[in-house]
């Protein structure tokens, strides 16, 4: 394992690896205020096996930590001290998760707008603000419906940051380590995760109404993370004067930005409905699967809480290891597997399964439990290129948000109904079972066309 890591950032001038030599990495420098910045990009170019675009995946890695993991992952940890403080149903419990996922369906669709007048790094900064902000007052709400209309505005804090930071990989990062790049930026969920598991339930028991303190120890951290990612992040390589990681030609054979071709399209909406399962599944599970530990298993809140830590533990493993399979097999391949691994958790709880099959569940999602999204975002950047990216993403992503919109929803329908979440989790799984299908309907082109190439089918 730590042999797989140090060659992950190793970065020669290996013609075979695709990756530039640190002398070449530094292109034509500008004037004025980027000249410091430039100045920056040489020194980082001179130290040698270490590319700036390896510190753009950290503070990448720390805006999903705030803007997923904390604002909306933790909910789970949450759900069940605010119902019974709140007098909630499963069905408005399920609401609450429904409306921050609305919030995030309504900034997906401004976010490349906003892109192009703000800019990246200043975007994703005044989003995890917005998040902090709406986290810190929701502590003082007193009613379900103070609480659904700030968690929306967390939702489009998260869904702006998110997108934005995802559309930053591509562009930092060449189509031959994009998998690789995505899946180690997609793990922040699984920190947050692993850190709620354990000092969310501390912080419940210290006073009467203890998740509200939660909430605020939860602002405070994604404000730390929004000062970081506006110190560290940069919209573009060229802004310090290199070339992204991983591709291997001179600024002067840069190919043409690569075009939104209608094969393409019909190709991304494809990769919309995947994503829809994806989103509509996996919700229910990170949503209830505490809920239905306390309730219908009798699991204590810590105790249920331990479980969700191993579930962020064995997610830090996730992205990257499936992203980089994508970039090795096909982004096909990959998703083929996650899938399975998905619906086999699904069906084990869904069934009601006691002892070890338990156990297999939450081993099987944390394993996979932020695969998706590091395949898909390189699965977009392959076919429309890095400028591109972030309008096509933005589209699946409006997709993906309807189905984490309808997830809870629906499955908080069901467990009113039926008075136990297995109905849910049965429909997950089939959901699932479906994803597995059309995925196997994407093109089953090789990982790579050509080294560098920015358009490909998958």
């Amino acid at each position: 394992m730590v042999g797989w890591l140090s060659n992950t950032f190793k970065y020669d001038s290996g013609e075979g690896n695709g990756i530039m030599a640190a002398g070449t990495q530094v292109r034509a420098s500008g004037t004025g205020q980027n000249n410091g910045e430039e100045r920056a990009g040489r020194i980082f170019a001179a130290m040698k096996g270490f590319h700036y675009g390896w510190l753009i995946v950290a503070a990448g890695c720390l805006c999903i930590f705030a803007c997923l993991g904390l604002g909306r992952f933790t909910l789970g940890m949450l759900l069940p001290a605010m119902g019974e403080s709140l007098r909630l149903s499963y069905s408005q419990m399920g609401l609450i998760g429904t409306c921050n996922f609305c919030g995030y369906l309504v900034a997906v669709l401004g976010c490349s707008r906003l892109l192009a007048v703000v800019g990246a790094r200043n975007l994703i900064a005044l989003s995890l603000l917005l998040i902090s902000l709406s986290a810190a007052m929701i502590g003082l709400a007193r009613e379900l419906a103070t609480v659904t209309v700030l968690y929306t505005l967390t939702g489009i804090g998260s869904g702006v940051a998110n997108v934005s930071m995802m559309g930053l990989v591509t562009a930092w990062f060449g189509s031959s380590l994009r998998g690789r790049a995505a899946g180690f930026v997609v793990i922040g969920s699984g920190f947050a995760i692993l850190l709620s598991g354990q000092v969310i339930p501390l912080l419940n028991g210290l006073r009467p109404e203890g998740w509200r303190l939660s909430w605020f120890v939860l602002a405070g951290a994604v404000l730390a993370v929004a000062v970081i990612c506006r110190l560290v992040l940069r919209n573009r390589p060229e802004d310090l004067g290199l070339a992204p990681v991983g591709e291997n030609r001179a600024p002067a054979q840069t190919s043409p930005q690569a075009v939104f071709r209608p094969m393409n399209r019909r190709v991304i909406l494809h990769c919309g409905l995947i994503y829809f399962l994806f989103g509509f599944t996996y919700v229910i599970y990170a949503t209830f699967i505490v809920t239905v530990l306390v309730k219908e298993y009798g699991f204590s809140e810590e105790a249920a809480g331990g479980f969700w830590s191993w579930v962020g533990l064995l997610s830090l493993f996730s992205g990257p290891v499936f992203g980089t399979l994508s970039d090795r097999l096909g982004r096909k391949a990959g998703l083929m597997s996650v899938f399975a691994i998905q619906t086999l958790s699904y069906l084990l709880v869904g069934l009601k399964l006691q002892g070890a099959a338990l156990f297999l569940s939450i081993g099987c999602f944390g394993l996979v439990a932020w695969s998706i999204p590091s395949i898909m975002i390189a699965l977009v950047g392959d076919l429309v290129g890095a400028q591109n990216t972030v309008k096509a993403f933005g589209l699946i992503t409006f997709i993906f948000g309807i189905g984490q919109i309808l997830g809870p929803y629906v499955a908080g329908l069901l467990a009113e109904s039926a008075g136990d979440f297995s109905g849910a989790f049965l429909l997950a799984a089939a959901m699932t079972a479906l994803a597995i299908f059309i995925s196997a309907r994407l093109g089953g082109a090789s990982p790579f066309q050509s080294q560098g190439a920015e358009a490909r089918e998958p």
